[in-house]
């Protein structure tokens, strides 16, 4: 992204920070730094931040780090209007933001502990204000579509090569470790999360995590695995018999999970509900008597995150909207042998939905 569309995406949020009449936004969640600065993605320690931004009124943003970024921070910002804080990094921002003497501040009180906040806000005037830049990122820009359709293409790719990974013998683990390199070996920074590879009974675990249990023939595979190119992820899953003999079970199981995805998929169109798109997967299992076995919501926005806005769920208000990017991944999941998942990353169009 070029410094001119960092700086567009700052005005879009001002136009929202004028609607809840706020003076300044201090931003703390690491995506949503990077996608209004190109500053530093990760928190490569989740018990520290690598920096934070201070979106102003009157166009006077401050990127805020410590001395280690000083360097990076001032290939993409104005280095007067770097604040390099210490180890009192809380009390030092407020000061700034006193110094600043700013009037109504908002903050993303999902990202900041009560701790930092305490400190960060005494004296201060700050108020919740949770979401305004997610309202921009749910809406993909073109080069961010691209992006994703690399990456999900190469996604394509690595679920091409995992049958082979998938041999008699090999522990879960080790096909966790095959998809990593493969990710690594051709193109992706690396693993947008970590990897799920869950074998027979392991996966009617929605979230299982790779172990020791190794694969058998005539025996269910789910893999769930995403990368990052471009600095945008994918997310698929896909589900396997390694062997000749799959069980009636598994065949019926998998004909529901790909009923269920079709019947949402073909509904997708702007304007409709989220909660709706999960409603008609769930018709497909409530018609087979099966929906006890579908334990977690259809699918989740996607982007510079894995998981980020818009939820597919019945618990969320929300509309579907031109170049949002979401995933329809029903699954049911049974304790005595194992689940199926099957997941697409979808692009809302103005004419329905193209499967990534």
């Amino acid at each position: 992204m070029t410094p001119q569309r960092y700086a567009e995406r700052r005005e879009r949020l001002r136009a929202l920070m004028h609607e809840k009449q706020l003076d300044a936004l201090f931003i703390s969640h690491e995506a949503n730094r990077y996608y209004l600065s190109g500053f530093e993605l990760h928190d490569p320690q989740k018990n520290e931040s690598s920096g934070y931004l201070l979106i102003c009124s009157d166009g006077r943003d401050w990127l805020c780090t410590d001395s280690r970024y000083k360097d990076a921070a001032a290939r993409l910002w104005d280095t007067e209007r770097v604040f390099i804080y210490t180890g009192r990094s809380a009390t030092e921002l407020n000061t700034l933001m006193r110094q600043l003497k700013l009037g109504r501040i908002g903050f993303e009180a999902k990202s900041l502990s009560v701790s930092f906040f305490e400190q960060l806000s005494e004296e201060v005037c700050m108020e919740r204000a949770d979401g305004l830049v997610e309202e921009l990122r749910v809406i993909k820009e073109p080069e961010e579509v691209e992006r994703m359709r690399r990456s999900c293409a190469l996604n394509h790719r690595l679920m091409e090569a995992v049958p082979a990974f998938c041999r008699p013998g090999r522990t879960e683990a080790d096909v966790a470790w095959d998809i990593e390199k493969f990710f690594r070996e051709n193109g992706a920074s690396g693993l947008a999360f970590d990897s799920i590879v869950a074998v027979g009974p392991n996966a009617a675990l929605p979230h299982a995590i790779p172990g020791a249990d190794r694969i058998v023939e005539n025996c269910p595979v789910l893999i769930d695995v995403g990368c990052r190119v471009d600095d945008y992820c994918s997310d698929q899953t896909r589900t396997l018999w390694v062997g000749d003999r799959p069980s009636p079970a598994f065949q019926r199981t998998m004909e529901l999970v790909r009923a269920a995805q079709d019947a949402a998929i073909r509904e997708i169109r702007p304007g409709m509900k989220v909660a709706d798109v999960h409603a008609c997967a769930r018709k497909v299992f409530e018609d087979a008597g099966v929906e006890a076995h579908f334990t977690h919501s259809l699918g989740h926005g996607v982007g510079l995150e894995t998981h980020e806005a818009p939820g597919v769920s019945p618990r969320v208000d929300a509309e579907l909207k031109p170049n949002m990017i979401i995933t329809v991944e029903p699954g049911l999941y049974y304790p005595e042998w194992g689940g199926i998942r099957w997941e697409y990353m979808v692009l809302v169009t103005e004419g329905g939905a193209e499967i990534f």
